[in-house]
């Protein structure tokens, strides 16, 4: 992942619904969900989830698969697991973190 592609992701899960929407269908794994129980789910209106399922896909953060009439939508967890490289590639000098009680994340910050 580079830079641009960082921020892509970042600004599309910047909104709350549509970081709701992206975590729940992490939550949902493989199998994914459609809109209409996505909406249910999160009690959102169709035409806005639509608007926020097209974003994320746009940022390459969900992918979408035709299964006879609907649409299954699954959190891309490669494009995840790369957002989260990219955001911790130099965290500790490269070195393995320590988890302490400080407010920062590693021993060595």
């Amino acid at each position: 992942m580079n830079e641009t592609e960082a921020i892509s992701a970042l600004s599309a899960l910047a909104h709350v619904q549509r970081l709701r929407v992206f975590r729940a269908l992490v939550a949902a794994g493989l199998e994914g969900m459609t809109p209409s129980v996505l909406a249910d789910q999160l009690d959102v209106a169709r035409n806005a989830l639509s608007f926020h399922l097209k974003e994320l896909a746009h940022a390459g953060l969900v992918s979408i698969e035709q299964q006879g009439r609907n649409l299954i939508y699954r959190a891309d967890f490669a494009r995840m697991n790369s957002l989260l490289g990219y955001m911790t590639e130099h965290c500790c000098q490269g070195g393995a973190c320590e988890v302490t009680q400080s407010p920062h994340a590693c021993a060595s910050c």
